[in-house]
């Protein structure tokens, strides 16, 4: 058995948090029932084509759960809901507050009804204080939270390359879950469990937050490049980049024993971690790696013991060597063919992952109606009416 069989989600979610956090949820055993809108369902299946009919944020953040598509606002589509709640072990909701509040869906309606539910609710910034209705949106959140600011090169900011607000909440939205379910077991008690996307990602700012309270200033913006270590970033060589990571003095002469330049070792400028910092553009451009191919500075690399990687771009990730020689890929089902997609980074002796399916806007509504008692005619009745 997997940890979570036997446990039923329900999940009134769209975009890429709280999806993130049942996919999660699901690759460790629990049906996840994810309630979609009967008008194109959760507006993420249409972000961009990557795959298919559906898009790559889709697919990557709802493999595993079945699809039930309802009209909350209709009443025969809400007592749909209102029969499904009392059999889920866990509830998630990233609607607005103020949503949750007008549907019933909120925590304290939900858990008056079944007090040993766990019921998780992601919101922008809260409930409470100024921003409590302001849109917030993942790039919105990097820059409130001041990770934008941070990264970029130079003058020039940007916005991290991947979702990490979103990323961030599902992530402790997942594990607060986990805890919240063994909680239940040990004492018979629900939870309710409120998370921010802001404040998930202020989690994640912790040390540059602390960083700047330390040191008076925020970390200089240094593209690829350690702000307060070096060298440690992408260089060009032949064929490529390969990214230094040179992290103490020991390292550095490796590094300039490998380049016969014991000169540079021996140099002020370059004798310690905050001198090579300080001289930084003097110090890249002492490194010149345009007569090496990237594999070949890689084996130098790792024979001298100095840590470093190949800059490869991400669309080089599924033939990766090392993934590969891992068998870390998997084919999945999409509405309209098959994704190669990769298995969950943990691996464990107790329970094995099985790859599941991402599912088309409503695919399971019959087989979740079933389950809950109602009859084929009902059902033809209830898509007749539009509630489902």
């Amino acid at each position: 058995m997997r940890p979570l069989d036997g446990v039923l989600v329900v999940s009134l979610e769209q975009a890429v948090a709280v999806p993130y956090a049942t996919r999660l949820l699901a690759d460790l055993g629990a049906r996840v029932i994810k309630v979609e809108r009967r008008d194109g369902g959760d507006f993420a299946r249409h972000y961009d084509t990557a795959c298919g009919s559906v898009s790559s944020y889709f697919a990557w953040a709802n493999v595993g759960k079945e699809s039930l598509t309802l009209d909350l606002k209709h009443p025969a589509g809400r007592e749909v809901l209102d029969k499904l709640i009392p059999t889920a072990d866990v509830v998630l909701c990233n609607l607005s507050p103020d949503a949750a509040r007008r549907l019933g869906v909120d925590a304290s309606s939900l858990r008056a009804v079944k007090p040993d539910l766990v019921v998780g609710e992601l919101s922008g910034y809260g409930d409470e204080g100024p921003y409590a209705s302001r849109k917030a949106f993942d790039a919105l959140v990097q820059s409130e939270a001041g990770l934008v600011e941070l990264t970029g090169d130079g003058d020039v900011t940007a916005r991290a390359g991947i979702s990490v607000a979103d990323i961030a909440a599902g992530v402790q939205l997942q594990s607060a879950v986990l805890a919240a379910l063994l909680h239940r077991a040990r004492t018979g008690e629900g939870a309710t469990l409120r998370l921010t996307l802001f404040e998930a990602m202020t989690e994640w700012m912790h040390q540059p937050m602390l960083y700047a309270a330390g040191t008076g200033r925020a970390a200089p913006r240094t593209g690829a490049h350690h702000p307060s270590i070096a060298p440690y970033g992408p260089f060009p060589c032949a064929d490529g980049a390969v990214h230094l990571a040179v992290q103490n003095d020991p390292q550095w002469r490796r590094l300039c024993t490998l380049l016969g330049r014991p000169d540079l070792a021996d140099d002020p400028r370059f004798g310690t971690v905050s001198s090579r910092v300080a001289h930084r553009a003097d110090l890249h451009a002492e490194l010149d790696f345009t007569a090496w191919t990237a594999a070949d500075l890689i084996d130098a690399l790792d024979r001298a013991d100095v840590p470093a990687a190949r800059t490869r771009s991400v669309a080089d990730l599924p033939d990766h060597p090392q993934l590969t020689a891992r068998d870390r890929l998997a084919r999945v089902p999409v509405p309209d063919g098959r994704i190669t997609v990769l298995r969950p980074p943990v691996d464990s002796t107790a329970w094995e992952w099985t790859p599941g399916s991402v599912p088309a806007p409503g695919e399971h509504t019959d087989h979740v109606l079933r389950g809950l008692g109602y009859s084929e005619e009902r059902i033809a009745e209830l898509r007749a009416e539009s509630a489902i």
